[in-house]
């Protein structure tokens, strides 16, 4: 059988260029895909079902849609084969209960009055491309997941990608539930998060890896304001928290006492200033100011 991992690869690539709307080598994926012996396994973990399906409505060459609605088609049948086997089974009970009772050689059986039998209902598993929904009656879950829904929804990638909102919603959502077992604050506090972030113009890239099963919506529902955050204010961030140590460092070490600063905070002139070139050459330096009365650090620029 073939491995995840290759399927996961191939899904990949596949996703990146329904992102940059460019589907050139993709015929290539599709054919190695092809040449596989996938089992339901894999179509089940690595959704590649998802992402062939997306490269078909991106791609313009009818040699990639036809070969993807083949892959499609046959996968189906796979899936279809897997949801039909209980009741091939069911349907042999009756075929061998009626020829043993047809049959003149089961004297024991046709002596014997026919027990009643209670009648039942199978129950035959579905099988998807993804794990059940989890359901729930609560009014304020039924809300949250609605707002997920629209949130996964902002600029119309799911369509795009070919995504089941509702599904994914419905497992964010029911992971934070499960952390947290109430809708509490908490609980609310971490659906807003997830919701901002989500629909953050600013950073498509999450909503996108999201939707195309990059991170799972188990990873979504624990990520950290500073995981999700785009790489535009991850360096932000970075940059601040640099420049914050460098003040740090600079209070404590050396320095000119002088009485030409006024504290903020206890209006005493016990200073001590730091002179540093923090920006470019032909720009004045930036002071740095200590009171030694208090410790209140302040910059003077």
């Amino acid at each position: 059988m073939v491995k995840d991992q290759e399927v996961e690869r191939i899904a990949k690539k596949l996703d990146k260029m329904v992102h940059k709307k460019n589907t050139d080598g993709a015929i290539d994926l599709l054919q190695e895909l092809k040449n596989m012996k996938m089992s339901l396994e894999t179509l089940q973990s690595t959704r590649i079902g998802m992402s062939v399906n997306a490269v078909r409505k991106q791609s313009s060459d009818e040699e990639v849609q036809t070969l993807a609605k083949s892959l499609i088609k046959a996968w189906k049948k796979l899936l279809d084969g897997s949801e039909g086997k209980p009741e091939e089974k069911k349907g042999e009970s009756p075929l061998q209960s009626s020829s043993s009772k047809d049959c003149p050689g089961s004297s024991d059986t046709s002596n014997k009055p026919e027990t009643p039998k209670t009648p039942t209902t199978p129950v035959t598993p579905k099988f998807t491309m993804f794990p059940p929904a989890p359901v729930t009656t609560d009014s304020v879950r039924t809300k949250c997941r609605e707002l997920l829904v629209a949130a996964l929804q902002t600029d119309g990638d799911h369509q795009t990608i070919g995504a089941d909102c509702e599904h994914m919603a419905a497992q964010i959502e029911d992971y934070i539930y499960q952390e947290f077992k109430s809708t509490d604050m908490k609980y609310k506090t971490r659906l807003r998060s997830r919701i901002s972030n989500l629909k953050d113009q600013k950073n498509p890239d999450l909503r996108r890896n999201v939707l195309c099963g990059n991170i799972s919506p188990e990873r979504i529902a624990s990520m950290t304001a500073e995981e999700m955050a785009s790489p535009e204010l991850k360096e932000i961030r970075k940059a601040l928290t640099k420049e914050s140590i460098r003040e740090h460092q600079l209070s404590k070490v050396g320095g000119t006492e002088t009485d030409m600063f006024v504290c903020g905070k206890c209006k005493g002139k016990n200073c001590t200033y730091t002179q540093v070139q923090t920006r470019s050459a032909d720009e004045p330096m930036t002071t740095f100011v200590l009171c030694n009365e208090c410790g209140n650090r302040w910059k003077f620029c």
